[in-house]
């Protein structure tokens, strides 16, 4: 009924707290979906130091989504986007061959505030690790909703159970934000399938998944909220090995030998509205 049961591992970056899931050692990848982190949640006060923030950094071979439960996130990228994140948006960045970003938080550090959401990598799939980077911005409004009994939520990306988002993805896919009520069955769309809980508890036959873990599930698994639950569900099709390297996706590690050498000797070009500072390559 489980393929894997994984628990997020705490990682402090810097000020704010982060429970990584994937990539793991016992599962790298589900469907296209390499890294998941669930930053928060934490409430800062105003006057948070800069140093909280994520400056100006590389990517290559995946494409980002930052989903956000609670607070908001300024966004900068070297294809000149500059777009803040509120909760119920979906900020879609693709790296392709190279982009670089930050993250900050400004409203925080004027206003004070919370902060928590979860974010996702996800491999560009083969023919398509090498194309233009770009980014696209979808309002909540424009976030497709599910409501069935027992359950309601977005479909953040992708296509599934009869619905279709307009985030422009690359490869066969879903993603969603699902609020269940107890009971209620968890949607096991085609492909691979993980379910991570945010908040609550579910149960796949006698095993009982709560908060902070991701299941990934065998086929024909049945799962089930046994509590009101906040779930994020991801998976679709495998788009093959990919190794990671600090920021860099790709199936080749000549080409993340190729990216590390070009953001140590400055070929990569930092976001024009935030080109004064970078992370240096670890």
């Amino acid at each position: 009924m489980l393929q894997n049961v994984i628990d997020q591992r705490r990682h402090s970056l810097g000020i704010i707290e982060v429970g990584r899931v994937l990539p793991h050692r016992e599962r790298r990848m589900v469907g296209p979906f390499v890294f998941f982190d669930h930053m928060g949640p934490a409430q800062f006060a105003a006057g948070l130091a800069k140093e909280a923030d994520v400056r100006p950094h590389p990517h290559i071979g995946l494409a980002t989504i930052s989903w956000l439960f609670d607070g908001r996130m300024m966004h900068r990228d070297s294809v000149g986007s500059v777009q803040e994140i509120l909760p119920g948006e979906v900020n879609w960045m693709t790296a392709g061959s190279g982009i670089t970003h930050s993250e900050r938080f400004e409203y925080q550090r004027a206003h004070g505030g919370p902060l928590h959401g979860i974010q996702t990598w996800l491999a560009l799939p083969d023919g398509m690790e090498e194309i233009d980077p770009s980014f696209a911005h979808i309002d909540a409004a424009q976030v497709p909703l599910i409501e069935e009994a027992g359950m309601r939520g977005r479909l953040i990306a992708g296509s599934a159970l009869g619905l279709s988002s307009p985030v422009p993805v690359h490869s066969p896919l879903f993603y969603f934000h699902l609020e269940l009520q107890p009971g209620a069955a968890v949607p096991m769309p085609a492909g691979e399938v993980a379910a991570y809980v945010v908040h609550g508890q579910i149960e796949v036959g006698t095993e009982r998944i709560g908060p902070g873990q991701m299941a990934v599930f065998a086929p024909g698994a049945k799962a089930r909220a046994s509590a009101p639950t906040l779930l994020m569900l991801i998976g679709g099709e495998p788009v093959g090995e990919r190794y990671i390297d600090w920021n860099f996706v790709s199936s080749s590690k000549q080409r993340i030998e190729q990216a590390k050498a070009d953001w140590r000797a400055g070929r990569m070009k930092l976001p024009d509205a935030d080109d004064q500072e970078f992370i240096p390559l670890p």
